[in-house]
């Protein structure tokens, strides 16, 4: 007898496993495709069958192969150890410290390998908005919108981003934006302490490049990162605090993360009190 509900064979049975399954290879951070092209392996063609008459014949009789000397199966080539923390720690100081110039530390980040996160991002997230503007937002971590495009901020946190600008009357040509950590984390998870102190040289010596005279902390990862924080987001955000820019001190705004605000809506009228803060020190700069 059988049970009520959907039956096994049902179709919705079927759509709701597949649902399932999609779900649970997005947790284990398998939501981006690695090909841009689809594949029918059902379309390839089969291996003939065995002709079962041939492998019941005797075989002929064969001259026993003269003894060879037994040489062990090649091994494939060893994968590079993962760099230890210290010493990813030490390479990101030394590359960071050596570029010159925004696009050398591009090139110094895409030639290091101390990072957890690089091999299974798709593409380096550097940077958006104008080098050298006045005003510099550093976030979290890319997500996948991000991670595809190459850009930080351009999800859905990233279109709160931009009409939070826009009610300030600023857009991404008067901003410029960056990252703690540049690769994406897979399934959007946030980076370990490990991955961000791997990376932190580098945010660090693109603030100095980029010299803002007003920094912008987005979420509670970005302000206890740069600014060494013991409290969380919601008693840090709306207080200035001074960031130390190699002995140049820059004030900065902790603030609520987008995709935080996406999730509670009603704390944009917390979020909105911090850019009217940060619009009054831009104008007292002349800036606005």
């Amino acid at each position: 007898m059988q049970s009520a509900g959907i039956a096994s064979s049902s179709p919705f049975a079927t759509v709701d496993r597949l649902a399932e399954l999609l779900r649970w290879y997005a947790d284990m951070g398998a939501d981006a495709a690695l090909d841009e092209a689809p594949h029918n392996r059902f379309e390839e063609a089969d291996a003939p069958p065995p002709t079962f008459a041939r492998l019941a014949a005797p075989p002929p009789a064969q001259a026993a192969p003269a003894p060879q000397r037994d040489f062990p199966a090649p091994r494939p080539p060893a994968r590079p150890a993962a760099m230890a923390p210290s010493a990813a720690a030490v390479s990101a100081k030394a590359l960071a410290s050596a570029a010159r110039t925004l696009d050398e530390l591009r090139a110094a980040l895409e030639a290091f390998d101390g990072c957890a996160l690089k091999p299974g991002a798709t593409q380096l997230v550097f940077e958006d908005g104008a080098r050298g503007a006045p005003l510099m937002l550093v976030g979290e971590a890319p997500g996948a919108d991000e991670d595809r495009i190459g850009k930080p901020f351009v999800g859905r946190a990233g279109q709160l981003l931009d009409r939070m600008l826009a009610a300030c009357r600023l857009d991404r040509t008067q901003v410029y934006i960056a990252n703690i950590v540049p690769w994406r984390p897979p399934g959007n998870r946030a980076p370990t302490p490990q991955e961000t102190a791997a990376c932190l040289p580098f945010v660090q010596r693109q603030i100095e490049l980029a010299a803002p005279k007003l920094l912008v902390c987005l979420g509670g990862s970005s302000a206890s990162t740069l600014l060494n924080l013991s409290e969380g987001i919601m008693r840090a955000r709306g207080q200035w605090r001074d960031y130390d820019c190699n002995g140049r001190i820059i004030k900065t705004m902790p603030m609520l993360h987008p995709a935080y605000l996406l999730r509670q809506p009603l704390q944009k009228r917390q979020a909105w009190r911090d850019w009217r803060e940060v619009m009054r020190a831009m104008g007292a700069m002349g800036e606005t």
